[in-house]
């Protein structure tokens, strides 16, 4: 299925690439329009200048400024059209390499590497070649760090399923998510969070000011022209103007600590807030079937007057007054007027208008931009399924064709397993290299995936909500002088105590205790699954030591025994990759140390 969707990728980047292509030849086409409107303009105006009518010179001047500053207008629009299509073809090209598990533009989530976390850093959710990495979509700091939150916990079993249904709506609306998509792909990569600087200024509290204030900050403008007028016919007008003027001034330099610690926070959000106030649209303006996407989009029409797109476009606007008031012109605009005085107490109204909005708003969009991330694969691969939903007194984790999701589609290897509102203990043992540690990691992140409300990479998949913890990755460090073993028993100590505070943990654990002798090893492998029995434990150990298999024996309603083999031809090994039930009789640790040429 996957080469349908790329090509469909395909014709939609060949589009896009279509529309940047256009509007290139459109700027460029207004371009030389401008310079000819220059062109006539001086040669115009030097012809008026030959009449003694002087207003035919004005005319000439006032019509060649509007005429420029509408085909500047028209080339801005244009660039922006662009501009998109330029963002769109990065999304669609994105698609296309992702699939072919080449690159993918967005964060790979290393921000969130945590070798403390119960399962994140042996199962590879985040950093380079993670799960993360495989699902994220998300250009924004908030939306990035909403899907890691998602991967990172347990989700309550109707919000998973109401997360389902979004995710199931939004693969079905590709047009619609790749938009999104490039409306917001400015933000990626940004290494300044400007939403969390907008976050802080709107939770500075600032005193009223005086209203006489506010009423001469109003009219100061006008007084200012009228004086100027009058200052042509009465010189004593003169001195009105100097004394505004310095007054203007004044107050500048009274504000001048409050305008720059507002600037310090939102000056850059100009054009940025324009790229949200598009989306907020977006997610506004569509018809939503599911719950949670229609809950979502609601959240943004609560608004008094249902206009937040167009309140964050003022805020861009008095943003971008603002930052003219600092500018090289500054000292003229503030000398006519308060002007940035004036531009500061009209950020901090619309600050005060729209307090609750805003956040409430940019937490949406980062709800969407999840989403999203969850329904890439269900888009990109439509094999996967999306699993049920278990709610079983006991564990259940059945699953049918499951493979490993980061594995490419022509060497993923898939199983069948089964657990059904039980609880067991399964040991599996087998040689080296023969996929026992994958399929531990195949189990774990696909049932991330399940728990997050992603589809998962298998034909059928069933679950109940548990937290996984798993005890693979397992690191010494010089530096907190942590030796293996150590690592080893504060890694045992931490899923004893989650054993006690949590409900329904399911453990992963590959090569228990391998710090150690051969014979501390088995007896305190031993004692460690008893210790798991007696407190109702449920999960899977991969281990070489075939004297663990031997406890099935003892505990056959609890433990089963699975195994990986390999076949031996010669000097040849043979892997298949699958689960077998029972306990592993072949083993070729011998023919490997053999072809280092070490005699066994």
């Amino acid at each position: 299925m996957e080469p349908a969707v790329t090509n469909q990728y395909q014709i939609n980047l060949n589009k896009s690439n279509g529309g940047v292509t256009k509007y290139e030849i459109l700027i460029n086409r207004y371009s030389v329009l401008r310079l000819v409107t220059i062109a006539a303009g001086i040669f115009f105006f030097y012809q008026a200048l030959k009449f003694e009518a002087s207003w035919l010179s004005v005319l000439v001047f006032f019509v060649v400024i509007v005429c420029f500053s509408l085909l500047v207008r028209k080339q801005n629009s244009f660039e922006k059209k662009r501009n998109y299509f330029r963002d769109l073809a990065r999304v669609y090209n994105n698609e296309i390499e992702s699939i072919n598990r080449r690159q993918n533009i967005y964060s790979d989530g290393s921000d969130w590497v945590d070798d403390m976390h119960s399962y994140t850093s042996d199962l590879d959710i985040f950093g380079k070649g993670s799960l993360f990495e495989l699902l994220n979509r998300c250009s924004t700091v908030l939306g990035n760090a909403k899907l890691a939150g998602w991967l990172k916990k347990r989700t309550p079993v109707q919000e998973l399923r109401e997360r389902q249904s979004a995710v199931e709506e939004l693969a079905s609306k590709q047009d619609w998510k790749h938009n999104l998509q490039a409306v917001l792909l400015f933000s990626n990569g940004s290494k300044e969070d400007h939403v969390q600087n907008l976050f802080e200024y709107m939770r500075t509290a600032r005193g009223s000011s005086s209203m006489i204030l506010r009423i001469y900050i109003k009219w100061s403008p006008w007084i200012f022209l009228l004086s100027a007028i009058l200052a042509w016919f009465y010189p004593v007008f003169i001195l009105v103007i100097i004394s505004m003027g310095i007054i203007n001034l004044l107050l500048m330099q009274a504000y001048l600590s409050a305008v720059m610690k507002a600037d310090s926070l939102i000056g850059k959000m100009s054009k940025i807030l324009n790229h949200f106030s598009e989306a907020i649209s977006a997610i506004r303006s569509e018809n939503w079937d599911s719950k949670l996407c229609a809950e979502l989009a609601s959240d943004l029409k609560t608004d008094d007057q249902g206009k937040l797109p167009e309140q964050i476009r003022r805020l861009s606007g008095l943003i971008n007054q603002l930052s003219l008031g600092l500018s090289s012109i500054g000292a003229v605009l503030n000398f006519i007027m308060p002007w940035n005085v004036r531009q500061f107490f009209a950020i901090e109204d619309w600050k005060k208008s729209n307090k609750v909005n805003v956040e409430g708003a940019f937490d949406v969009i980062a709800n969407f931009e999840a989403l999203i991330s969850l329904s890439s694969v269900r888009s990109n691969y439509p094999d996967w399924t999306f699993p049920k939903i278990a709610e079983s007194k006991n564990y259940t984790l059945t699953a049918k064709s499951i493979g490993h999701p980061l594995i490419p589609p022509n060497l993923r290897i898939v199983n069948d397993y089964s657990l059904t509102d039980d609880l067991k203990i399964d040991i599996i043992t087998g040689s080296n290299m023969a996929g026992k540690s994958t399929f531990l990691r195949t189990l774990g992140i696909n049932t991330i995936l399940a728990q997050c409300g992603a589809p998962v990479c298998a034909q059928k998949m069933e679950v109940s909500p548990m937290l996984v913890f798993s005890y693979m990755r397992i690191r010494d460090s010089l530096n907190e002088s942590t030796s293996t073993f150590k690592a080893e028993l504060d890694r045992l100590q931490r899923l004893l105590e989650i054993l006690r505070t949590e409900d329904k943990v399911y453990f992963l654990i590959d090569e228990m205790l391998r710090g150690t002798n051969s014979m501390d090893k088995y007896l305190g492998s031993k004692a460690v699954i008893e210790k798991l029995i007696a407190q109702n434990a449920v999960g899977i150990i991969a281990t070489h030591d075939l004297q663990i298999a031997e406890l099935e024996k003892k505990y056959p309603d609890y433990i089963r025994n699975f195994y990986f083999d390999i076949e031996i031809e010669g000097a040849e090994m043979k892997f298949d990759y699958k689960l077998k039930e029972g306990e592993c009789k072949t083993f070729n640790a011998s023919l490997l140390l053999k072809r280092l040429g070490i005699d066994f």
